[in-house]
């Protein structure tokens, strides 16, 4: 596979994350690199905003309607997948920032 499409599974839940980071260890060049800092970042984003929004819904059941809020998440992912596809390297908005120079095992 070459970086573009890996780039964009790299945004396809963790599974597909790691199929681009092995698939593309060898002969990764900045595009694959840089998106799979952004989708490994939103990932984590994810799991800690479900988690979160798990406990407080189960502690005040009246806010479960926050769990709305996870469309973000979804919004987020898209706008990714549309970044790899285009060949940009632009962050995922809101969070990408964080993202661009962490995750030093990927390169």
């Amino acid at each position: 596979m070459n970086s573009k499409t890996l780039s964009i599974v790299s945004y396809i839940t963790l599974i597909g994350w790691l199929v681009a980071y092995f698939s593309g260890k060898e002969n990764a060049d900045s595009l694959l690199k840089y998106h799979l800092r952004q989708a490994l970042g939103l990932a984590i984003v994810s799991i800690i905003f479900n988690v979160v929004l798990t406990i407080i819904a189960s502690i005040v059941p009246s806010l479960a309607f926050l769990s709305l809020a996870g469309w973000v998440i979804v919004v987020l992912w898209i706008m990714g997948i549309i970044h790899a596809a285009n060949e940009a390297q632009k962050p995922v908005p809101l969070i990408g920032k964080m993202f661009e120079n962490k995750f030093a095992f990927i390169g």
